[in-house]
């Protein structure tokens, strides 16, 4: 699957958008800032649902009520993620393509958000009396750990691609 991916990675490579952004001095620095913003509010979104169900943090607001909170800086700030992630990717197409680093953090993205928006919105929206004490914070925890490797990778591709 991954090596008919290849021609589309070298039509990214070749395109306008790559050679503008690797020609014009100020176009990466700015995305990649507003990238970095995005990733800040995208982690605390997730944090502060992910502590709630720990059962810290914000402890005089139900976990339900901090998650509808944490929504929108959610949704939104994966949204500029993607606008400001992928004209970085398309500069770097062949890079990220030939990277295990990439294809790894992009299955892990996958399933975060698949995790974030199924079963860990789930439970942050379930009756806490029904999910009993341990299920919030094992939910927590994995969410803190894909997410947190999402990043780990994602900074692995730009040291060792």
């Amino acid at each position: 699957m991954i090596d008919r991916l290849e021609p589309f990675f070298v039509w990214m490579q070749d395109s306008a958008v790559s050679a503008y952004f690797l020609e014009n001095t100020w176009s990466s620095p700015i995305v990649q800032c507003a990238h970095l913003l995005a990733i800040a509010v995208f982690a605390g979104s997730v944090l502060i649902v992910d502590i709630r169900l720990l059962g810290k943090g914000l402890t005089r607001l139900s976990v339900e009520q901090v998650a509808r909170s944490a929504q929108p800086w959610l949704v939104w700030s994966f949204l500029a993620l993607v606008v400001t992630g992928v004209p970085q990717m398309i500069s770097l197409a062949l890079k990220q393509y030939y990277s295990p680093f990439f294809w790894l953090k992009m299955e892990l993205l996958l399933f975060g958000l698949l995790f974030t928006f199924t079963i860990r919105r789930k439970v942050t929206l379930a009756d806490p009396a029904r999910v009993g004490s341990w299920v919030p914070k094992a939910v927590a925890l994995v969410s803190m750990a894909v997410w947190g490797s999402v990043a780990v990778w994602a900074r692995l591709i730009g040291l060792f691609s």
